[in-house]
């Protein structure tokens, strides 16, 4: 279902019950910069389904530093999310870069950080060797208020 006119036409055709969603009210959405020397990272990662076709992204800016995505296969959205820190803090290592904020609009990937949660099976060598590097690095994490967010 794309919830496109066709899909409307054959529901109405059916003479089916439609439900609609509550218009939602915008949060207002600010961009901070990073202070002088260090790199904001801004990641998202996002499934169509549960699970679904998946896939993360990330941006690096103090100055436009690079960018990145990846294409996961079939995972959950809170895996994507995991899935695009890793591949940040990866990239991060690289570069090596030393200041590094990262902000991501899943509170449980920011919670992830500072209460040491257990991560899905898969992930689990990644994201210590994630942690283990932002701990040797100046690093923070936040979360932004982007959208509705579930995960």
């Amino acid at each position: 279902m794309k919830n496109d006119m066709l899909d409307f036409n054959v529901i109405k055709f059916f003479c089916t019950n439609t439900r609609t969603s509550k218009l939602l009210r915008p949060l207002p959405v600010r961009c901070e910069f990073p202070s002088p020397g260090w790199v904001k990272i801004n990641i998202d990662g996002v499934a169509r389904g549960y699970p679904g076709l998946a896939t993360c992204g990330g941006i690096f800016r103090g100055k436009f530093i690079g960018a990145f995505s990846a294409f996961l296969e079939v995972q959950t959205a809170l895996v994507a999310e995991f899935y695009g820190i890793i591949h940040a803090m990866e990239e991060t290592q690289k570069m090596g870069l030393t200041n590094v904020w990262l902000e991501c609009n899943s509170t449980l990937v920011c919670a992830a950080f500072t209460v040491r949660t257990n991560v899905h099976w898969m992930l689990c060598n990644q994201w210590n060797t994630c942690l283990n590097y932002c701990a040797k690095i100046r690093f923070k994490v936040t979360h932004i208020f982007v959208k509705e967010c579930v995960c």
